[in-house]
């Protein structure tokens, strides 16, 4: 074995970190205060952290997976291993609705593969930022106070501090791929909507 590459090996790994977390913090529009003031981890720390003069530790990342929502090996991009390949797990939600999730891991961005049963409207906020793609049936969107009908094919996309909620437009399922970010974005919706 040659512990003379892994150790050039192993310091590429741990040089990458730095500017990974300051891509990540200045990403999510943080300051370093403001990352300071949500893991507890002093600015002067987290300032040396990303600068690279300060070894990176498990008691500094687990904090700092937490508050930029990536795992740890998303953090370290620890090598791949086994199997790629996600492996499907349908989750029965309420009233006959599936949701298929497609990402493995928790990171910024998470996929999902939704088939959505007739179920009343019910508005809700939160942060982040939602976009939608119908494959078959045709999607309701309620966005604040407009309302639209997308169907096979169309997308929308918003951010999510907007009050909304989706669902089949009719009394069939409708099925889609749903994305969700925990960042907002401005909405922009590609429909048309619906008839008075």
């Amino acid at each position: 074995m040659d512990t003379g590459s892994d150790d050039v090996e192993l310091e590429r790994i741990l040089d990458a970190i730095g500017p990974r977390l300051r891509r990540l913090r200045t990403g999510r529009g943080l300051t370093l205060e403001a990352l300071a003031a949500s893991t507890g981890i002093s600015v002067s720390t987290l300032s040396r952290l990303e600068a690279g003069r300060r070894r990176p530790t498990l008691d500094l990342l687990i904090p700092l997976a937490r508050a930029h929502r990536v795992t740890l090996d998303q953090l370290v991009a620890a090598p791949a291993s086994g199997d790629p390949r996600v492996h499907l797990r349908p989750l029965q939600k309420k009233r006959g609705s599936v949701l298929v999730p497609l990402t493995q891991y928790p990171g910024r961005v998470q996929v999902f593969k939704q088939v959505l049963s007739p179920r009343p409207p019910e508005l809700v906020t939160h942060e982040g930022y939602e976009w939608l793609y119908v494959l078959a049936g045709r999607l309701r969107l309620i966005l604040g106070a407009q309302e639209f009908t997308l169907r096979p094919g169309e997308v929308a996309e918003f951010d999510t501090a907007e009050p909304h909620w989706f669902g089949p437009a009719d009394a069939d399922t409708v099925e889609i791929l749903h994305l969700f970010g925990p960042r907002g974005d401005q909405a922009v919706v590609r429909a048309r909507p619906s008839a008075p």
